[in-house]
């Protein structure tokens, strides 16, 4: 039961994040996402099944990288930063949205206010896991793009490596260490507001 009710609520946070990265692109001159139909709600455009269900029973997946192509940009580094950052930017938007209908709407059900609570935090737990610097998360292409054109060429050239000091951080629950205080803050951050 606790599954099913935590599904929709990552649907959500993982559809919507990568929808944003494809759109963002998309008004930024990039069309790849659209041609290669990632313009789209359907969950089965983003799912990776095995990501999915990573994501389910070890709170750590991934989804189905929105293809993007700087070169079509017109100012390649200002709008990657933009592209990467949307996805962020939707999953804080949909927790406050989740966290105002906690506070404002009474949910008599319990399993509706179980679903609703759990999209809250899949949305701030995926939107503050993405900040990280390692690739392929969205915050290593922030870091990229403030860097110098070399060191952002060395930075990509060398980037396979970031996967495997990802992968450590995750295996040794390193990541939570890291992310939980920010999780928190910004969850106290939410309450404040509502």
């Amino acid at each position: 039961m606790d599954i099913l009710i935590s599904i929709p609520g990552l649907l959500i946070a993982i559809v919507c994040h990568e929808l944003a990265h494809g759109f963002t692109a998309y008004l930024l001159g990039d069309t790849t996402a659209k041609e290669a139909g990632r313009l789209s709600l359907n969950p089965i455009r983003h799912i990776d099944p095995v990501g999915l269900l990573a994501m389910i029973f070890f709170r750590f997946g991934w989804a189905k990288a929105v293809p993007i192509n700087p070169m079509k940009f017109k100012h390649r580094k200002r709008d990657t930063f933009l592209v990467s950052i949307a996805g962020v930017v939707t999953n804080f938007f949909l927790a406050l949205v989740s966290a105002l209908v906690l506070a404002h709407v009474p949910l008599n059900n319990e399993i509706l206010f179980q679903m609703v609570l759990i999209t809250m935090w899949y949305n701030i737990m995926l939107g503050v896991f993405n900040l990280l610097p390692f690739p392929p998360l969205d915050g290593s292409k922030l870091v990229a793009s403030f860097l110098p054109t070399k060191l952002e060429y060395l930075f990509y050239k060398y980037e396979r490596y970031f996967y495997f000091i990802l992968v450590i951080l995750i295996m040794t629950n390193t990541t939570d260490k890291i992310i939980g205080p920010v999780i928190d803050f910004i969850l106290n951050l939410i309450i404040k507001v509502i």
